[in-house]
């Protein structure tokens, strides 16, 4: 998929930063689990420490193939001059944030199909080295009892190639934003010429393939057996749970090229307010919140040191994070976000850009800086209102006047 949260960062490669979010260490303890009850009943012979270490070391590897899937896609996008912020993994595998659409329709089908390519290629690679090394004919290679009579090492191979192939003809569906949905986005816009056409379409398909698998995972649950899927409450839950996910995600992937469309060509200079109120680094947080913080109404205020350069933002959480007995006795400087940490943007930079900052640091705006000057403060609100000023409602028609 390409595709963000808090992320912890846990390396780089071709630079590009690999990082997870917390929601992954969830997903690596239930597949451990899941594959440790695995081993352990196909290799009834293995000790318990046996069976949960090839199973945490299957869980790893499965993930490392993940961040190989991810990578086609970031390097490939790269090629493009598509910049590529990080993979992350998460709940459901894993995403490279790449930070624009592709140029063309020729970039975004070979960014999409590279990935699933991939991890099909991954999985045939290790069940050839399986087949090779056991001497098993290839077409038996995910077979029970083949697993049951063989070592860790084969073991692993044998359950890591079928799952990679998997994960790539899963993704192929073309439900957006799968790699499957981004492909037939492809063929639309080289079809239509249109992005929002394209767009619109692919994410009416996913959507309408997400709730295919939320139905689907609810007969599941309920104990319909659907062929590949089986049945099961937790079968059906899980497939339930995918394909809301997925509809939520061609939704919100629409939103947001409607959201890009909107912001195209808007600057930062155009929608940043004008700031009036800057705090002294020296002041004291009780003076700060009589002088500043009760009088306007202002998020967030920049702070200056002695020579008249932004030295951090402080913001009322700043304030409400001490005990209210210690405000006299300590400086806004104590409290502030400083310089150095500041995500910050600048005039001539595009506004769905600033978004983008706004949105990864979480907070609510943004200084303006030119050079060292302070020129304004871009708020998240301003943005909001200015793309709800901007959509047009279903149905509406533009009057002449």
């Amino acid at each position: 998929m390409n595709g963000s949260g808090h992320a912890v960062r846990i390396g780089r490669v071709f630079g590009i930063d690999i990082a997870f979010d917390y929601s992954w260490l969830f997903i690596v303890f239930l597949l451990t689990w899941s594959l440790a009850s695995t081993f352990a009943h196909l290799h009834p012979d293995w000790t318990t420490l046996a069976s949960l270490g090839v199973a945490l070391l299957a869980a790893l590897l499965f993930f490392l193939s993940v961040v190989l899937h991810e990578l086609a896609h970031s390097l490939v996008a790269r090629a493009f001059g598509v910049p590529v912020r990080n993979i992350t993994l998460f709940l459901f595998g894993g995403v490279s944030n790449i930070e624009r659409e592709p140029p063309s329709p020729k970039a975004e089908f070979l960014t999409a199909i590279v990935g699933p390519l991939t991890s099909i290629a991954i999985g045939i690679i290790l069940l050839t080295i399986a087949s090779a090394v056991e001497s098993v004919p290839f077409e038996d290679t995910a077979s029970g009892s083949v697993l049951s009579r063989l070592g860790p090492g084969e073991t692993l191979l044998l359950w890591l190639g079928p799952i990679n192939i998997i994960v790539g003809v899963f993704n192929l569906i073309p439900g957006f934003p799968l790699d499957g949905g981004r492909v037939l986005r492809s063929i639309l816009w080289a079809a239509t010429g249109n992005l929002h056409d394209a767009t619109r379409w692919a994410s009416a398909v996913g959507q309408a393939i997400g709730w295919l698998f939320v139905f689907l995972g609810v007969a599941i649950a309920f104990g319909a057996n659907v062929p590949f899927f089986g049945r099961g409450l937790v079968s059906g839950l899980w497939l339930a749970f995918i394909g809301w996910f997925l509809s939520s995600a061609a939704a919100q992937t629409w939103r947001r090229q409607l959201v890009h469309e909107i912001l195209e060509g808007v600057t930062v200079s155009r929608l940043m307010r004008p700031v009036h109120d800057v705090v002294p680094e020296t002041t004291d947080v009780a003076s700060f919140v009589d002088r500043w913080l009760m009088k306007s109404e202002q998020p967030a205020f920049v702070v200056y040191d002695e020579t008249g350069r932004v030295s951090g933002i402080v913001t009322l959480a700043d304030v409400r994070a001490i005990r209210r007995e210690a405000w006299p006795d300590m400086r806004v400087s104590q409290i502030m976000t400083p310089r150095d940490r500041l995500v910050v943007a600048s005039p001539s930079e595009g506004v769905m850009e600033a978004l983008e900052k706004l949105m990864r640091a979480d907070v609510g705006q943004l200084p303006v800086l030119d050079g060292e000057r302070l020129a304004g403060m871009l708020l998240r609100n301003d943005v909001a209102r200015w793309i709800e000023l901007h959509v047009q409602p279903p149905g509406a028609r533009a009057h002449a006047h």
